[in-house]
């Protein structure tokens, strides 16, 4: 029972995603030419090379299933069945949405407009996708099957340079002003995407060395009802065996923390770090 609905919120985030991407591509990337890398930038493109041979050039939804199908049959023979997965219906979905979303110019021929609230859009629904543990085909696919020849470049870096490629390949097809606002559009496309997957309620780690650690812990425990955890440490410079303490607040608590550590002992040794996401009680819940 449990599995069915990890399977049908699977699907269910697939489907929002891939439909919040394909109003991005359709509504706003396309009709003002952001190509902003993949293979929806390389319908893009053929769309609007095809315009004088096809009324409207032909569609982003065909040219993005007609080089999704060849690359999935590659997969299917280098990889096997099992390493598509939901990769597939990612792709179905994603063609799907291109085809019946309307062609309507939501960023009304602005291209700062069309970078920023195309990028919002097309980093949540990417990033609702990536919460399925999915990928939609496209580049992504492509820099995993040359990862399996290129193992001294990551896929990160692979996907980087075949998506680059693509955007240089828009200055031709496009012009250079909406290639550079396609840059600005795949940088915010990157930063909402991460807040979807990684979460944004951000929290700070601290640790704190001090030896006056056993006040410290019953301050953050007794006054700020935070929970601490003791670490053993050895300060290699006198080769001494310290005791330093590890705790999770809020933005607002770190303030109140140091304040704690400052009236017990002025001498602590502090560090604080962004948590981008902290799972348990007291945060978020899984």
């Amino acid at each position: 029972m449990e599995r069915n609905k990890r399977i049908i919120r699977s699907y269910l985030l697939i489907a929002a995603g891939t439909g919040i991407m394909g109003l991005a591509i359709k509504s706003i990337y396309d009709p003002i030419g952001l190509v902003t890398g993949g293979f929806t930038g390389i319908g893009i493109m053929v769309r609007r090379l095809t315009a004088g041979l096809v009324e409207g050039g032909i569609p982003v939804w065909i040219t993005n299933l007609s080089l999704d199908i060849p690359l999935f049959l590659l997969a299917l023979r280098l990889k096997g069945g099992g390493f598509l997965g939901r990769t597939v219906a990612a792709s179905l979905f994603l063609s799907f949405w291109l085809g019946v979303i309307p062609a309507y110019d939501l960023a009304r021929g602005d291209f700062l407009l069309a970078a920023v609230y195309g990028g919002v859009l097309m980093g949540t629904g990417i990033g609702l996708v990536l919460s399925a543990q999915v990928a939609t085909g496209g580049t992504d696919l492509i820099a995993t099957l040359l990862h399996m020849k290129l193992r001294a470049c990551s896929i990160a870096q692979i996907m980087q340079v075949i998506d680059g490629a693509i955007i240089l390949a828009g200055i031709y097809v496009c012009g250079i002003r909406a290639s550079l606002y396609a840059v600005l559009a795949v940088y915010i496309t990157s930063r909402v995407s991460d807040l979807i997957t990684e979460g944004g309620k951000f929290s700070k780690a601290v640790y704190i060395i001090s030896d006056e650690y056993k006040q410290i812990a019953d301050a953050v425990l007794n006054q700020m009802n935070r929970g601490t955890t003791m670490l053993p440490a050895v300060g290699m410079y006198q080769n001494e065996e310290r005791n330093m303490l590890f705790c999770v607040v809020s933005k607002k608590e770190v303030v109140t923390l140091k304040e704690y550590i400052r009236m017990i002992d002025k001498r602590a040794f502090v560090i604080v770090t962004d948590a981008r996401e902290v799972l348990g009680e007291g945060f978020l819940e899984y």
